[in-house]
């Protein structure tokens, strides 16, 4: 049987083919029966893989971040594709083609280095100190470059995290000359930091999961942390404070690019800086993830996807081919 992309796979279709299995568990059902649930992945997005009746050595079969080869078929549920197995197992390495399960190659990810580096450049003192020491850090770098933005939601592949941080800074490069009030250097290093605590909040080494720290602590903690850090390195290196505003400003938006409490934000956004970067966030995330759902329902029939609990709402692709 020829491979398919997962944005490929229809419903009720026969599958037997490799994926990366991305995180697994091994979960009750409403009558107590243990059923394995996994998220399969390859490059054109991410998969739901449910096998009924499973047992303690389904669970142990695999690890996450393993290739496995599943058996079964595809099924509708709650508008979205998944996969029933009957059968996973993990699958040799050696006889994969890698380039199937990568989002972005490392010539991707140099290349959003270097746009990365270029839309930084020439910040004003002491932002351009600050993001030079993030990102000369390398450790932080090649964590960035693995880490996905999002477990599912948005971004969710490896190097995720830096797709989406380029892509928010060219939206805030064109953006900013709009508002002359809003301060253009400071907007830009807010994107580079709001999301870096998920360089440390997930796991993305063996799959993608929460570390222990990204669920007591959460990414935003994180994030201040680790720019608290930056800072008063900052700091012993010179001999000289940082100055305070400015870190307290970078730091809000951190703390605030939920925009609101009930999303997990600990302050709401209170400067015109940390209002756009809430805004663009969002508008990217939204995107991405909307682009993700219309790219896993093309084989769907018809213009419409399915209904998407998630968002309460249908997505309207075009009848065109």
């Amino acid at each position: 049987m020829a491979r398919r992309l997962i944005s490929e796979l229809p419903p009720q279709t026969q599958v037997d083919q490799v994926f990366l299995a991305t995180h697994k568990q091994l979960r009750p059902n409403r009558n107590g029966q243990l059923y394995l649930q996994v998220d399969l992945a390859d490059k054109s997005g991410m998969i739901t893989g449910r096998l009924w009746n499973a047992s303690d050595a389904d669970f142990a079969a695999f690890e996450d971040g393993d290739y496995v080869r599943v058996e079964g078929h595809t099924q509708l549920y709650s508008g979205s594709t998944q996969i029933i197995i009957a059968a996973i197992e993990r699958a040799d390495p050696g006889t994969v083609d890698e380039r199937e399960f990568r989002v972005l190659t490392e010539a991707d990810l140099d290349r959003l280095f270097a746009e990365l580096r270029g839309l930084l450049a020439g910040l004003r003192p002491p932002l351009d100190g600050l993001v030079a020491a993030i990102v000369d850090d390398t450790d932080l770098m090649t964590a960035l470059a693995r880490t996905p933005a999002g477990v599912k939601h948005h971004h969710a592949y490896a190097g995720g995290l830096l797709d989406h941080v380029v892509n928010l800074l060219r939206l805030a490069d064109l953006v900013a000359p709009l508002y002359p009030d809003m301060d253009r250097d400071l907007l830009l290093v807010g994107v580079l930091v709001h999301d870096i605590g998920k360089t440390v909040e997930l796991e993305s080494e063996k799959g993608f999961s929460y570390t222990d720290a990204g669920q007591l602590l959460g990414h935003v903690l994180l994030g201040l942390e680790i720019v608290d850090a930056k800072i008063r390195a900052i700091e012993a290196a010179t001999g000289r404070p940082f100055d305070a505003e400015t870190g307290i400003r970078v730091k809000h938006m951190i703390a605030s690019h939920h925009g609101a409490y009930e999303f997990g934000a600990p302050k709401l956004p209170m400067t015109l800086e940390a209002v756009a970067l809430h805004h663009l966030d969002h508008l990217d995330a939204k995107m991405a993830g909307t682009i993700q759902l219309l790219r896993n329902e093309a084989s769907i029939e018809g213009g419409w996807t399915q209904f998407q609990q998630s968002v309460g709402r249908k997505f309207f692709r075009g009848r065109s081919p």
